[in-house]
């Protein structure tokens, strides 16, 4: 399994037009962070976890020529914006992408996008074919997939574990329940949005707890915000097997 962080940032960690920030001002690559997606390579099948607004610019930054599935976290429009951009791999395909989310999830798509499925669909939209999931296990094209319900403030939100690779992004909870099914990844990927309390995300040190009790071999931590601070800074102050993500990141996993 090959695993890209396609982006590492909230919509309140991405250049910002006029920004005078130490973070808008960096040149550490580090720190040019978009929306927080990722792709997933595994036993020949190409996946992305979330379509945010910097779709397009995330896979053609990895050149990435196959896409088999979508899945989505939450509703919310940072995830869920660049769903348009899946036409060019209808394109290359011939096929239709499946998607999956929760009901909530899927009735959003349907209300936002809605010439994707409208009766009489214009030459050229994309084309999806909707599967909805609950909190069980299913198999997308042969690969199981266990989903991971945590709360992103009061909105139910699905992480994903996928063999050794789990991701939590949007979450300031998850119950013991759930977390059985986090405990023994080896690669966890989590919300970290920056060090003042927040409402619906995990604070830098909430985040660094947690993924000490998961205590998986490495973790990283996304959905960063400017107010994190500078990448070098912040990962000099992380245990040694936590990190911070960094768009465009490759883990490998046997």
């Amino acid at each position: 399994m090959l695993v890209t962080l396609l982006g590492t940032g909230t919509s309140s960690g991405v250049p910002l037009i006029g920004c005078t920030c130490e973070v808008c001002r960096s040149v550490d690559f580090r720190d040019k962070r978009l929306r927080s997606s990722v792709h997933i390579a595994v036993n020949g099948r190409s996946f992305v976890i979330d379509t945010g607004p910097d779709f397009r610019q995330q896979v053609l930054r990895l050149n990435l020529l196959q896409l088999d599935a979508v899945l989505f976290t939450h509703e919310h429009k940072d995830h869920t914006a660049g769903l348009d951009e899946i036409r060019a791999y209808n394109f290359r395909s011939g096929q239709d992408i499946p998607v999956y989310g929760r009901p909530t999830v899927l009735s959003q798509l349907q209300r936002e996008f809605a010439y994707i499925f409208a009766e009489n669909k214009y030459p050229g939209t994309p084309h999806v074919r909707l599967h909805e999931i609950s909190n069980e296990p299913f198999t997308i094209l042969d690969v199981p997939v266990i989903p991971i319900e945590v709360m992103h403030h009061k909105l139910p939100v699905f992480g994903y574990r996928i063999g050794d690779f789990t991701y939590l992004t949007d979450l300031n909870y998850i119950s013991e329940e759930e977390l059985e099914k986090v405990y023994g990844t080896k690669i966890l990927v989590l919300d970290a949005l920056q060090r003042q309390a927040h409402i619906s995300h995990f604070t830098l040190d909430q985040a660094v707890a947690l993924a000490q009790r998961i205590n998986a071999a490495r973790t990283y931590f996304v959905h960063i915000s400017h107010k994190l601070g500078l990448h070098g800074e912040v990962e000099r102050e992380l245990p040694p097997n936590i990190r911070l993500g960094y768009d465009g990141l490759q883990i490998k996993l046997d």
